[in-house]
């Protein structure tokens, strides 16, 4: 799977665009700045648009290719980010170490995202936030109607309400909904698709 990112962050277009993904913008202005976290970051925008607002960054995906696009587009924008490659397992962080965590479009294994979440869930100190938004179970219709919609093809690796409610048990919801919404974020990222936005207040 590694080799496919590789191939689609080596292209000279930013697959899923600069900007940052809208929902991670708007919620991510609603908190006070600290040090977030954001897994599977891919090319940078997320984390480029939260240095901007004075976050301390720390991203971490499994493609070289991606890293270097996020320097790039960091020091295009004249921000610091502190950019790790490697693959989920191979990242640890000291426990209750953040106070934000983003988690956008980040569709790990089905046999080990709920695992990840739970590790997740340790990094963030007490009070702190998580940002969720990703495709849903019901997104694979919409993406056998436009492709272009992008998002995996196995439904094991898409999000259900429930699952969510389960792996945050302990948070206090502030916002858990399935909703359709139009999607422009790169040629990857082009129509109409099916998510699940979550965020969660670490109590």
């Amino acid at each position: 799977m590694s080799q496919v990112w590789e191939e689609r962050y080596g292209n000279a277009a930013y697959a899923y665009g600069t900007n940052p993904n809208v929902f991670f913008k708007e919620q991510l202005a609603r908190l006070k700045p600290g040090k977030i976290l954001l897994p599977a970051e891919g090319e940078g925008r997320n984390a480029v648009f939260a240095a901007g607002l004075g976050w301390d960054v720390v991203a971490f995906d499994q493609s070289q290719e991606g890293m270097k696009k996020a320097i790039l587009l960091a020091e295009g924008n004249n921000v610091v980010i502190d950019y790790q490659v490697g693959e989920f397992a191979e990242h640890r962080f000291e426990e209750e170490s953040f106070d934000a965590i983003g988690l956008i479009f980040a569709h790990f294994p089905a046999k080990t995202k709920s695992d990840y979440h739970r590790i997740l869930r340790s990094y963030l100190k007490k009070d702190g936030s998580i940002i969720f938004e990703a495709f849903s179970k019901n997104h694979l219709k919409y993406n056998s109607l436009n492709p272009k919609v992008g998002g995996p093809k196995d439904i094991h690796m898409l999000f259900s309400l429930e699952e969510i409610r389960n792996d945050f048990s302990d948070f206090e919801i502030l916002l858990l909904e399935e909703t359709e919404t139009e999607l422009h974020e790169g040629p990857f990222h082009q129509g109409v698709g099916s998510v699940i936005r979550y965020v969660g207040w670490k109590k």
